[in-house]
């Protein structure tokens, strides 16, 4: 999926690469991507993502090891519970404030049970996830974004600090579970990504099958 700098969408600023299912399906159904929700070029409609990164852990890991160094365990647990608790939170905000902004969220009247269980369109998959496997997508998130200037950052095995964090797209659709995945999706992907054999195995996670 090309990421394009502006409306004139002549300039290509990064793209996603998004894996497909790769499943036996009954007749007149297909294997999904995430891909498959946005528009595609050559139809001229401009479409739309979105991308966020959020966290409430800042000081949370360095307040939490003051607990545990006071024996309380209680608070400790709380401080990263209540962190967690709170990037959660904050992510279904800015989940509901794009779809105000998109237009079709205008109109939902949804109890907190309903966001709880999600009953809203649209969904905000993260990498690593079962619609979105590939856990490099983070990195592209986070170029994108510029998300290490609100101080979350990831180690060179994809690791996220603070822990209290939450870096993930918008998608106008239902979510996709990509559970397993082939050879020739693992030849397409080395070959966009430029990676060896090994790398497709560390980042695809549990979904890979060969």
């Amino acid at each position: 999926m090309e990421v394009y700098a502006d409306e004139r969408r002549d300039t290509v600023l990064t793209k996603f690469h998004m894996l497909r299912q790769q499943s036996q399906k009954s007749a007149g159904e297909f294997n999904k991507s995430l891909a498959d929700f946005i528009a595609p070029r050559e139809t001229g409609l401009p479409d739309y993502i979105g991308g966020f990164a959020v966290t409430a852990g800042i000081g949370a890991e360095e307040l939490s090891a003051k607990f545990k160094a006071e024996h309380d365990d209680y608070n400790a647990i709380m401080v990263s519970a209540l962190a967690d608790r709170l990037a959660e939170a904050f992510a279904e905000r800015l989940h509901q404030i794009a779809r105000e902004d998109w237009g079709y969220g205008k109109t939902e009247n949804l109890t907190n049970d309903d966001l709880i269980r999600e009953r809203y369109r649209g969904i905000r998959p993260a990498p690593g996830y079962p619609a979105c496997p590939d856990h490099t997508e983070r990195k592209t998130i986070f170029d994108l974004l510029d998300v290490e200037k609100i101080g979350i950052y990831h180690t060179e095995s994809m690791a996220m600090h603070p822990e209290a964090r939450c870096p993930a797209g918008f998608w106008r659709t239902r979510r996709p579970i990509i559970s397993q995945s082939e050879r020739s999706s693992a030849t397409r992907w080395r070959s966009t990504r430029r990676a060896r054999a090994w790398r497709w195995r560390r980042w695809s996670g549990g979904c890979r099958r060969t």
